[in-house]
């Protein structure tokens, strides 16, 4: 089950164009659309005549055109024309709150008359020349469960990406857990360690010297329905750490919006907004081309992990001290989707 009364990421603002976009969003068929340029629509994908998919239609004159037998929607799921058929009686279909905003097209797949686009996070990086983001979408097949459990606990860098960010003093410092209401906050503070592979890169693009000690931090925020931010940076030793002044240290804030599909698929919105060299593109091109690598590890383990679980679903797997974020944002969830059903019953 899904936290429904709540907005998810369902595509990038540029996944629509002059064509519809189909998209499964907890278990929901939508399609997105653009009944006029700069606005945003979204109906269920099906049509009301002989059940085809919409999004396999056309947008015509702000109209969604099923591709079957030409079958005109509009906006707020009532058929408006057909062809040599009167409509007046068609079933409406549903539609749901969309918003665009810092280039994303949320959707709210729950009681419609609950969504407040307040309740969309703020991005402070969106459209502000002090920082840079670069990101992309991967459609993961595994539960978007794993993915929580996987980006809030950052132990697995060691191993899963030993080439680029893992080193072994993740591993040997102790991670603190903190839960403030709906929010989860994972932390570790490394001291007077040698920046890893992507580190050292970032020093050197910024122009500090990546030879040196450093400082490094990993705050992972957890907040429902499934979005984490997590904080991560370097600053050469001894000038304060995460508080080192700017010309000393590399920050960013790797953004994660993870949008479930089904069961066990989801679609992940990965990124990286950072704060130091914004106005260079090639870098953020290099930064967007390296950290998109570093998700494929992940999707590759979580893909994996997922056909295990299937497999053999009344295993009970162990909980560790590292699972704690992970765990404690689950509970979050659920807690989350009772007090949904509660309101329902």
């Amino acid at each position: 089950m899904f936290p429904t009364l709540t907005w998810y990421v369902a595509c990038t603002a540029d996944e629509i164009n002059e064509k519809p976009l189909g998209r499964t969003i907890c278990n929901q068929a939508i399609v997105f659309y653009r009944p006029q340029p700069g606005q945003v629509a979204a109906v269920e994908d099906f049509c009301p005549h002989r059940g085809a998919p919409l999004s396999l239609g056309t947008v015509c004159e702000g109209k969604l055109v099923c591709g079957y037998h030409g079958l005109e929607m509009g906006c707020d799921g009532k058929t408006v024309a057909m062809p040599g058929q009167r409509v007046g009686g068609f079933p409406a279909i549903r539609s749901f709150p969309v918003v665009e905003r810092y280039g994303f097209i949320w959707v709210w797949p729950g009681d419609k008359t609950k969504a407040d686009p307040a309740l969309i996070p703020h991005m402070v990086w969106y459209d502000n020349p002090e920082w840079a983001y670069g990101g992309g979408l991967y459609h993961v097949k595994a539960n978007y469960k794993l993915m929580v459990d996987n980006l809030m606990d950052l132990t697995h860098e060691t191993y899963v990406h030993s080439t680029s960010i893992g080193q072994k003093e993740i591993d040997e410092t102790p991670c603190k857990t903190t839960v403030n209401g709906d929010e989860v906050v994972t932390s570790r503070f490394m001291e007077n360690i040698i920046a890893p592979p992507f580190w050292k890169a970032a020093l050197r693009a910024k122009g500090l010297a990546d030879d040196v000690p450093v400082d490094r931090w990993q705050i992972c925020r957890f907040t429902p329905p499934s979005h984490i931010m997590i904080e991560v940076g370097v600053a050469h030793a001894g000038h304060g750490g995460y508080d080192a002044p700017a010309e000393h240290k590399v920050y960013s804030v790797v953004t994660d919006f993870i949008t479930p599909e089904t069961d066990t698929s989801m679609h992940y919105f990965w990124g990286m907004a950072r704060q130091f060299n914004p106005g260079d593109k090639a870098l953020t091109a290099q930064i967007r081309e390296g950290q998109g690598k570093i998700f494929a590890e992940d999707m590759e383990m979580l893909e994996r992990q997922q056909k295990n679980i299937s497999a053999f679903p009344d295993r009970k797997l162990l909980m560790l001290n590292i699972d704690t974020g992970g765990v404690q944002s689950r509970k979050v969830i659920d807690r989350v989707i009772a007090a949904e059903q509660a309101v329902v019953a």
